[in-house]
């Protein structure tokens, strides 16, 4: 008690802090807001000692019409129950449905007619196309028996009924046979699809959902089974996969896993320079040349052949198909694994894609091992297409097409090496450290484009890397409020137009203040790396990563989590103040008597607009015992004054006027020209969400106070971060500058 009540009169001439009627709680924990730590997944964010998870093994075969572009296929899947419980059923997802007619995503999507509206965004387009979207679902058999099993379908989900419960331990093969036709990628904005080329009559296919998938049954919600309306994207079951995929003779392929039978599918020349890549480090080998591709293009064989590929411990597999395929290739070093970095592309991509696909493959696979576990897998494609980019297990499809001429921008060139990047860094999260993106797009999403900019830092460094930083997005953070939505927010209801920067680029951002500003690099990568070895190939949700990330640093970020996350609140802080004062030369009482404080001695209320005042003079006094009630001649206080003698001191006022508290980066410019950076962290708001004082004790004359010089934290509004204050520029001069 003696020392609050010191500390209380030493600070009581300063404002006292009190309760704010608007608090808000922005440091309190967020125990009740996650869910309870049980033996499945632990308070330390690990894995529990009972953690368990559903598996799903796949044997497909399936046939590409290159005349119709229907693909059929049969599959035996085999689900193993590793649950604490029996299962009645299994849901499987079919995301081919999505443009289905009668689809849910249509009939719950808003819209509006307005005069001139572009014809592809007209609301009834997909009718207009005449497509016959959806699977054609021919039979569901047991796998043993060859007996029809009941199934239902509900938009893009499907019930199958199990003839006999299935116990922990149990394992059951089913067999489905259906067929679909693919989709035109050009008319529409889905994640796969083909590409005809109209100058020489040919497809590029690029497959993706393409065939009944298990949906994920886990400890956290059962089953996942949340329809597929097109923005949220996918939460699936690792299982390994066998699949054989006949398309035309003269096609080149390439697909999730390693191909089983190069020499039935390659000609001689081509397995031995596959062969080749496999040790080759320095530069891509080209398989398949230019020239070559071009000859297929013309020639168009009328036989057929088939691609075996297998895979182990994959969430998903894609393939992609094309007699137009360029293809390269080459090993990259990572510690005792040496996975195979290949591209797939069509002329149109060079010599954009010949010279940048596969080196971008290889720079990523380097950085994102670096940084979580070196990559398991034995390949990783990058295979071209006409626009936006998406992944899969080892294959992922790229945008970034150069003129016809063969020339392109910087703007195309960062595009392409940046979708690569990303799609890639995807193998990483959530390929493998397996996050739910039907639920929590801001897991993969995010964490992956924080990767793809610190990569982008680390081997490009001519390419800009704005986006996902702090500074790239506070103009999002100072946008209308009511029209965002947290991170912390179900893919499919945030809206559109903000779902780049809520699930990219915030959490990006996000991520990059907290390893620059908050944590510091050190303990962030350890804490980082920490949770991606710990959740390969697992399920983690959002506690997982929260309480990783503390548990691994030793640091509190709840209020990080709280603000960034759970909040659209954004950064605004405001140098309200700053005052200058230095100790008056004084002499000491020896025996205690009349002292007092001078009128005067203390700084005014009112605010001053620079230092050409000067500084102003203040009395430090004896420090008061409350013991004897008379104050003691303590050498202590001489020291202080003597320590304080001749310095400058700086009392600064901050106010958050944005709401999202955050750490302050302070930097001092000195009369000699010389500048100092000081950070405190964000801690300094605990007690007072709204504003604060803090004095400094410096040496030299300041001259100029910046709050957050470089735009670390997002503050949304830079203008009143400077002392001395900047005049408002009026409408006029704004008008004129621009």
């Amino acid at each position: 008690m003696k020392y609050f009540l010191t500390s209380l009169f030493l600070f009581g001439s300063l404002a006292l802090i009190s309760q704010d009627k608007k608090w808000q709680g922005k440091f309190e924990q967020l125990d009740q807001t996650l869910p309870t730590p049980n033996s499945y997944r632990t308070s330390s964010g690990a894995p529990g000692a009972s953690y368990w998870q559903q598996r799903a093994d796949y044997v497909i075969d399936a046939e590409l019409n290159d005349e119709t572009q229907i693909i059929s296929g049969k599959e035996t899947i085999t689900y193993y129950n590793n649950a604490p419980e029996v299962m009645k059923y299994l849901w499987l997802q079919l995301d081919q449905n999505n443009l289905a007619n009668g689809n849910m995503t249509d009939k719950t999507e808003t819209n509006r007619i307005r005069d001139s509206v572009p014809a592809r965004w007209f609301p009834l387009a997909q009718d207009t196309y005449g497509y016959d979207g959806g699977y054609h679902i021919k039979s569901v058999k047991d796998a043993v028996t060859g007996k029809d099993l009941p199934f239902l379908i509900n938009y893009t989900m499907m019930r199958v009924d199990l003839p006999a419960w299935m116990k922990t331990g149990d394992k059951y093969s089913f067999k489905v046979e259906w067929s679909y036709h693919e989709k035109d990628r050009m008319k529409f904005s889905e994640r796969g699809g083909y590409e005809y080329f109209p100058a020489d009559g040919n497809y590029l296919y690029t497959v993706a959902q393409w065939f009944p998938r298990m949906c994920v049954f886990d400890d956290y919600e059962g089953w996942q089974n949340k329809q597929f309306l097109g923005q949220g994207e996918f939460a699936l079951v690792f299982g390994n996969y066998r699949v054989r995929l006949t398309v035309p003779a003269d096609h080149i392929v390439g697909a999730t896993g390693v191909l089983q039978n190069p020499k039935a599918v390659l000609t001689t020349a081509q397995s031995e320079r596959l062969e080749k890549a496999k040790k080759t480090f320095d530069k891509p080998v080209l398989i398949v040349t230019e020239e070559e591709a071009r000859a297929k293009e013309k020639e168009r064989s009328t036989k057929k052949s088939t691609w075996e590929f297998y895979a182990e411990d994959v969430r998903d597999f894609a393939f992609a198909t094309s007699r137009k395929f360029i293809w390269d290739a080459m090993a990259v070093k990572l510690n005792d694994k040496t996975p195979l970095a290949q591209s797939l592309y069509p002329k149109e991509g060079n010599p954009l894609w010949g010279k940048e696909s596969t080196m971008a493959i290889k720079n990523t696979l380097e950085v994102y091992s670096s940084r979580t576990f070196d990559f398991p897998y034995p390949t990783a494609y990058s295979v071209h297409m006409a626009n936006q980019g998406m992944e899969y297990p080892m294959i992922c499809f790229n945008g970034g097409r150069p003129k016809s001429d063969g020339t392109y921008s910087q703007r195309v060139y960062e595009g392409m090496v940046g979708v690569i990047i990303h799609e890639i860094g995807h193998n990483f999260f959530p390929m493998i450290v397996n996050s739910d993106e039907r639920q929590w797009s801001w897991m993969d999403e995010g964490l992956n484009s924080f990767l793809e900019r610190e990569t982008k830092r680390e081997r490009y460094p001519t390419v800009d890397i704005a986006w996902g930083s702090p500074k790239g997005l506070s103009g999002y953070m100072k946008g209308d409020k009511d029209m965002m939505r947290p991170i912390m927010w179900s893919s499919d209801n945030v809206p559109g137009r903000d779902f780049g920067a809520n699930a990219y680029g915030k959490p990006a951002a996000a991520l990059t203040l907290l390893r620059e500003t908050v944590m510091g690099p050190e303990l962030f990568d350890k804490a980082f790396k920490e949770y991606a070895q710990r959740w390969a190939f697992k399920h983690p949700k959002p506690a997982d990563f929260f309480r990783t990330m503390e548990d691994a640093s030793a640091v509190d970020l709840d209020w990080f989590w709280r603000g960034w996350f759970y909040t659209v609140d954004n950064v605004d802080v405001e140098l309200s103040n700053v005052k200058w004062f230095k100790l008056r030369q004084q002499t000491t009482d020896p025996e205690k008597k009349n002292v007092k404080t001078v009128k005067g001695d203390l700084a005014s209320s009112s605010s001053s607009q620079d230092f050409s005042q000067g500084p102003q003079e203040i009395t430090v006094v004896n420090t008061p015992d409350f013991a004897n009630g008379e104050f003691r001649n303590s050498i202590n206080d001489n020291d202080i004054r003597a320590k304080i003698q001749g310095k400058n001191m700086y009392e600064l006022t901050l106010k958050n006027k944005g709401g999202l508290v955050t750490p302050i980066i302070i930097e001092w410019t000195f009369k000699d020209g010389s500048k100092e950076i000081e950070k405190i962290p964000a801690e300094i708001w605990r007690t007072n969400e709204n504003e604060i004082k803090k004095v400094f004790l410096k040496d030299k004359e300041v001259t100029h106070v910046m709050i957050d010089p470089n735009n670390d934290t997002a503050d949304t509004n830079l203008s009143d971060n400077s002392f001395p204050k900047k005049a408002a520029e009026n409408k006029f001069d704004m008008l004129k500058k621009n």
